[in-house]
């Protein structure tokens, strides 16, 4: 038997490597379809010896196929190494007896008959071997040819696990291991249909298995950081396949605007602009700018439009690819970008992909068992252990079976949880342990126990666990090995008003909803979602113009209802829940912009090569590096700065620390830059601290060791330098003579606190008046900074303000509300001067916060007395603050 050796029959075309019958239990289900003998022929099994059958290879085009099993063509390839192997042994076996029987051989060993026999079975053997070895090397050529027409399958999945592995950078709480991956990829193979060609059979493994991780994944992602999966699912997909353009999308993630310009137009800003001329930049956007200064009009009716995402753009623009016209969209309209986002995957990738409908908890349990277990991320008021009891109680799994464990943990309860586990493994009960974030002293305990129970456990022991993310990634404590081999949920309300409906109707049978509370089952759950459609029908404001609607279909069942929601509702937008747009405007392009800058974290370190048309990563660092380099300027001199003044009033001393504080700056700049410009040149060895700075650079933000020397700003890199450099050229001009500014520019301070509080000083020393004893007062003038020419006599006029919440009306004095999109105007010069406290007029006004950035908080820098007609509370309720930064 060893030394038998059997011809490979080759593989036909139309073989399929993935669809094969192993073994003899499979021949016998093969037979018991009813399939004609010769469909069980040789010509479809290929013979490796007598000893070793390879896999009986299945045409997938004969009708009536049953799919047995799945294994994958590299079990084909292996096969024929060993085959290849066993070659070169027989060969080396018969060439050492052969050498041994020479060497022994005496006197005229022509006449050892032996060894003239064992010499010519030698001899044909090693040829029988040379023909079989020609005939194996054509079959492994096959057998590659056939894999390689799956290979886009097998490239999509490692680009979806790739992609799944990375999300950890947004949450730690995302972590997933390749064991639990093959599991998903391996039934996404299983429930691919066929196809009636190979290319069909391909297409559907390839749907399968990016829809299958998808669900996968996105069941333990919360809804906030769905939407940039998807994102970064569409785009890289798009990518491998050459659909979208590598600049393009660069573009899109960075925006790279261009700084300092102003706005033709009034219905776009002057950041809006900055990215229109950028845009207009590139070969495939050029005269961007020149047709919406030339037809104003309709640009003005396209983006004022309420969504206008589903409209077309003016002109030829309109003819212009997914992706260039969410470059556009991100432009000029940021605010509906991340809509955009959802409509381009939905036309990429496919419908299925945005609905956002949740999984039913029964299929997700099937996936679990005494390895796998299932981890709900709970959010606030949600309780997602209702499904576990639910679907426990119809599999006979109750607290009155004693079958069934419930452990909240805390005060102690550790030991009961590991009896309840052990209990549970041995008994196959199911287990729930609540909350685990509270006790992070046991959490490896738990990950040894639950990985000792893995193995050898009954089959239907079940664990389910609960816990509360981290406030901050720093706080963390949830072990990966139990993240990353649980099945992950959360149970989040979905965004937007449609997908919320639709969530509620999810839980209906589909006989009908008529009344709400009527003829339905009353099922705990069931009953409160009908509680919650029929609030929906009784919210007569908010939903004033879908109410009738609403409350004329509840008698509906849940599909119908559900197609109505689809294509009779009117788009979601502010006013289907009776908003001003201005309340979501602001939210929507932070959100959208933090949507893209986690996009490009996670792009892969390669992906701006040459290849698409754009600079390395390396390049593009240099570029910037030393652009940075040849505009910085040189350091203040503090000793000559000095040597100016005779007196060191408040001013000048906060003029001293303000130049102190720049020189640290820009020092820390220069210093890392160039040893980093070093590194990249192969001159200096590349630190940790290198490489940070280098990704900062290429991802456009701030280095952290320069933002711990800086002032507080939510800016990126570019807009960051550039207003660096004004604030330098703020302080060369005051420095130059040391006279106060006619308009003092009150942002460009590393402490704003300081100048604020030099006023106060001056006005103390000039009346000796108790500093203790003294406010400021604010007085919103009605000119720009362009209209004055000299400081006032004692205070100072101040400007760079911006109000958001509401807006300064300059006619009247006084707040007022904000107009539509204006969502951080600028306000007039505001003179400050200090006056006793018992002299505040504190009638009429709104104490107005100042704040550094748009994140407040820590920013906080003064409160300025604004006068009002309206009730402070109306201000306070509409968070109306004063900016430095926007």
């Amino acid at each position: 038997c060893p030394n038998q050796i059997e011809a490979p029959i080759p593989i036909t075309e139309g073989m399929d490597p993935l669809t094969m019958v192993t073994d003899d239990a499979d021949v016998a289900a093969w037979q018991n379809e009813g399939l004609p003998a010769d469909r069980m022929s040789t010509e479809n099994a290929m013979i490796l010896t007598s000893c070793e059958r390879w896999p009986l290879m299945v045409d997938p085009q004969l009708q009536g196929i049953k799919w047995i099993k799945t294994k994958y063509g590299e079990n084909l390839r292996s096969n024929l190494t060993k085959q290849q192997n066993g070659f070169k042994i027989t060969l080396k076996t018969l060439e050492d007896n052969l050498l041994s029987r020479l060497s022994s051989a005496s006197g005229n060993f022509l006449g050892d008959i032996a060894l003239v026999e064992n010499l010519e079975t030698t001899k044909r053997t090693a040829a029988e071997i040379e023909e079989k070895v020609k005939e194996a090397k054509v079959t492994e050529t096959k057998i590659n040819e056939a894999r390689e027409h799956y290979r886009p399958a097998a490239s999509r999945a490692s680009l979806l696990y790739f992609i799944m592995n990375d999300l950890n950078k947004i949450h730690p709480m995302y972590q997933f291991s390749l064991k639990a991956f093959s599991v998903v990829f391996q039934k996404a193979v299983r429930k691919a249909p066929p196809g009636e060609s190979l290319k069909e059979r391909v297409a559907n493994l390839i749907d399968s298995i990016t829809f299958s991780v998808f669900q996968y994944t996105t069941r333990g992602l919360f809804e906030c950081d769905k939407l940039t999966y998807m994102a970064q699912v569409a785009f890289l997909i798009l990518l491998m396949s050459k659909e979208i353009n590598q600049v393009e999308l660069d573009f899109l993630l960075r925006y790279p605007a261009q700084q300092g310009v102003s706005s033709p137009v009034d219905f776009l800003s002057n950041q809006s602009w900055g990215g229109v001329k950028a845009l207009s930049s590139m070969e495939e956007f050029r005269n961007l700018d020149r047709d919406i200064e030339g037809s104003a009009k309709r640009w003005k009716k396209f983006v004022e439009s309420e969504c206008p995402e589903k409209e077309k753009f003016p002109q030829e623009w309109k003819n212009k690819t997914a992706l260039q016209r969410l470059c556009m969209m991100r432009v000029i309209r940021p605010d509906r970008v991340t809509y955009a986002v959802r409509d381009f995957v939905e036309e990429k990738l496919g419908t299925k992909y945005v609905v956002g409908r949740a999984l039913d908890f029964s299929a997700s349990f099937e996936e679990s068992g005494p390895a796998t277990p299932m981890f709900f991320i709970l959010s606030p008021g949600v309780d997602p252990l209702k499904d576990v009891e639910k679907h426990g109680k119809t599999l006979g799994y109750t607290f009155d079976n004693r079958n069934f464990h419930n452990v909240s943990l805390g005060q102690g309860q550790e030991v009961v949880a590991e009896q309840a586990l052990d209990l549970a493994a041995n008994e196959g009960h199911w287990v729930i342990l609540q909350n685990i974030h509270l006790v992070a002293k046991w959490l490896s305990t738990l990950e040894k126990k639950l990985e000792q129970h893995s193995e050898g456990s009954h089959q239907e022991f079940h664990v389910f666990i609960s816990a509360e993310p981290a406030p901050s990634p720093d706080g963390h404590i949830i072990p990966q090995g139990i993240l990353e081999n649980s099945i992950k949920i959360t149970n989040e309300p979905p965004t937007g008003m449609h997908a919320n409906l639709h969530k509620a109707l999810d839980n209906f049978s589909q006989s009908g909803i008529s009344p709400p509370l009527g003829k339905q089952e009353r099922d705990p759950s069931m009953i409160e979602d009908s509680l919650i459609l029929r609030d929906i029908a009784e919210w007569k404001g908010i939903f004033a113009n879908i109410y009738c609607t609403c409350t004329n279909i509840l008698h509906v069942i849940p599909l119908q209802l559900k197609a109505y929601i689809d294509d009779v509702l009117p788009p979601e937008s502010p006013y289907l829940y009776g908003l001003h747009p201005n309340a979501e405007i602001g939210f929507l392009t932070q959100t959208a912009e933090k949507l893209f800058r986690t996009v490009l974290e996670m792009q892969p370190r390669d992906s701006s090569g040459s290849e698409g048309g754009g600079a390395t990563r390396e390049e593009k660092v240099k570029a910037v590096l030393d652009e940075v380099l040849e505009k910085l300027p040189d350091e203040f001199n503090i000793s000559e700065l000095m040597a100016k003044v005779e007196e060191r009033t408040p001013y000048i001393v906060v003029a001293f620390q303000e130049c102190e504080r720049m020189n640290s700056l820009t020092q820390e700049i220069r210093r890392s830059l160039k040893e980093l410009d070093l590194g990249l040149k192969g001159e200096l060895t590349m630190t940790s601290e290198m490489e940070s700075l280098q990704n900062a650079i290429f991802l456009d933000q701030v280095p952290e060791a320069w933002n711990k020397r800086a002032y507080p700003s939510i800016s990126g890199l570019a807009g960051w330098y550039t207003d660096l450099l004004n604030r330098i050229k703020e302080l060369e001009n005051w420095t130059g003579d040391f006279a106060l500014p006619s308009a003092v520019w009150l942002a460009g301070f590393f402490n704003p606190q300081s100048f604020l509080t030099a006023i106060m000083q001056s006005m103390a020393r000039k009346n000796e008046w108790p500093l203790d004893k003294m406010a400021l007062q604010c007085d919103v003038t009605k000119k720009n900074r362009e209209d004055f020419s000299s400081p006032p006599r004692e205070g100072a006029y101040i400007h760079g303000l911006f109000m958001e919440g509401a807006r300064w009306d300059t006619q009247t004095g006084i707040i007022t509300d904000a107009r539509l999109k204006e969502l951080t105007p600028s306000m007039p010069v505001i003179f400050i001067k200090a006056i006793p406290v018992d002299k505040q007029d504190t009638r009429s006004v709104y104490p107005c916060p100042v704040y550094k950035t748009r994140q407040r908080g820590p920013t906080y820098v003064w409160t300025f007395n604004l006068k009002t007609k309206e009730s402070a509370s109306k201000w306070v309720l509409a968070g109306v603050a004063l900016l430095l930064q926007i």
